[in-house]
């Protein structure tokens, strides 16, 4: 499995329900890497999706605790177990966690990839994170893009392993 996220300065990724950021680049890259594969989500995480949907040409799982919660459009799970067993179908495509904050930190050692857009600045008041992979001796930097700016906002794209 993989991640993707977007963070600040502090490893932030968002505020009051939202992205931090909307980076043009980034969300096309996101769209670029994610269609035809699988992608895992939290519900609140979904709910930030364009019209509360699942995206499209993906295979969506949302993992939420709420048993009431119902999407016709996405597999739900309760629990990462169950997250486990589904995409176990879907060997043949790449898997991705695509947030939020509970889900990253409950299938961070899921992983062995994480694409992470590095966003040079920092926003006040997040109230969503996601581990920190510059302070885990268990991740290293495999490649570095240069940065780029988009409203003056620099950033840049790092691909991380995980040492198995």
């Amino acid at each position: 499995m993989k991640i993707i996220v977007a963070v600040d300065k502090n490893w932030a990724i968002g505020k009051n329900g939202d992205l931090l950021f909307r980076i043009t680049d980034d969300l096309k890259r996101f769209k670029e890497i994610t269609t035809g594969n699988v992608i895992i989500t939290g519900r609140k995480t979904l709910e930030t999706f364009p019209n509360k949907k699942p995206l499209l040409n993906r295979v969506n799982i949302v993992l939420t605790s709420n048993d009431n919660y119902k999407n016709e459009s996405a597999i739900i799970c309760k629990n990462i177990d169950e997250v486990i067993e589904k995409v176990k179908k879907y060997e043949n495509k790449d898997i991705f966690v695509v947030g939020g904050g509970s889900v990253y930190n409950q299938m961070i050692d899921l992983c062995d990839t994480a694409y992470v857009t590095k966003i040079d600045c920092s926003v006040e008041n997040p109230d969503t994170f996601m581990i920190n992979l510059d302070s885990r001796k268990d991740w290293f930097i495999l490649e570095e893009s240069n940065v780029f700016y988009e409203n003056d906002i620099p950033f840049k794209y790092v691909t991380y392993k995980r040492k198995l």
